[in-house]
């Protein structure tokens, strides 16, 4: 997958997912379209290996994906954006089909060759992880808590202390005391506020484990994603297909007591939270690992 024509442009080989190689996938990627609008195909292992697995992969232009273009199309959000979509799309659209290994966005090499080769050296840890992603799909929970009415004021300038302000009553404690025991009831509702808050995601967490093979914890997204609300649950669920509806059932009857919680379930999503590709080897130098490129 290189460009050997005659004056043809240099390519690489970018390369999606690892697959089961079989006549079904073959059909499936026929229409697909990736990355760079580029067609998307099969690449199999070497014969010696047994073509039992196969990369989905694409040739696209070295102009573009070499180490550095990549390095500048990382500073470029809407080609970032271009991109990450085209290469979700291509799993996706796979993951409807078979089971499917996602590789991270911009996982490129140098050649087909050398793809091939990567595929063959990894091929029993690409396999055992195949294995147990079948028939599995991934589900994401999301807990959303809202602010406590107290803090969108905190810190703001107002007229004083209460009790200071105009009509005041003379028989109330002195203006200092009352605006500390209201800064000290407010604290107790925030400190309940959170306990509570813990508990519920505590809940709705072993609710959700108990119908899925695995759990990934991703951090809790910061406040300029999550709008207003505080983001206090972050997880990813593998949820086996006959766990479907009882895993969904389960995530929502945990929450329902926690009135003042939103939350989100969204799914089902290729998996790519379980897929964990392994780090390069120690001393490797070429653009033949299956990580992005920097």
């Amino acid at each position: 997958m290189t460009g050997d024509r005659a004056g043809a442009p240099p390519t690489l080989t970018y390369v999606y997912a690892v697959v089961p190689a079989d006549d079904e996938v073959a059909e499936a990627v026929g229409p697909l379209r990736g990355v760079a609008e580029a067609a998307v195909l099969l690449l199999t292992e070497d014969a010696a290996s047994g073509p039992e697995l196969a990369f989905a992969a694409s040739r696209v232009p070295a102009e573009d994906f070499g180490e550095s273009a990549l390095k500048q199309h990382f500073e470029d959000v809407g080609w970032l954006e271009d991109t990450a979509r085209a290469h979700h799309g291509v799993v996706e659209a796979l993951a409807a089909r078979t089971a499917v290994l996602p590789l991270r966005m911009a996982t490129v090499y140098q050649d087909a060759e050398r793809a091939r080769q990567a595929l063959s050296r990894r091929r029993k840890y690409f396999a055992e992880r195949l294995a147990l992603l079948r028939d599995h799909t991934e589900y994401g929970v999301k807990i959303y808590l809202a602010p406590s009415p107290s803090s969108s004021s905190e810190g703001e300038p107002d007229d004083g202390p209460p009790g200071s302000g105009p009509g005041a009553s003379p028989d109330t404690a002195t203006p200092g005391r009352s605006y500390l025991r209201q800064r000290r009831a407010q604290h107790a509702a925030r400190e309940a506020r959170d306990v509570q808050a813990g508990e519920a995601a505590a809940h709705v967490e072993a609710a959700g484990a108990r119908h899925a093979t695995g759990v990934v914890r991703h951090p809790v997204q910061r406040s300029a994603l999550s709008g207003p609300l505080e983001n206090i649950l972050n997880n990813a669920y593998l949820v086996p297909d006959g766990e479907t509806e009882r895993f969904r059932a389960a995530v929502l009857e945990a929450a329902a007591p926690y009135t003042a919680l939103r939350i989100e379930l969204t799914g089902p999503w290729a998996p790519y939270s379980f897929a964990m590709p392994p780090e390069p080897e120690q001393g490797s130098r070429e653009q033949t690992d299956d990580r992005p490129t920097p």
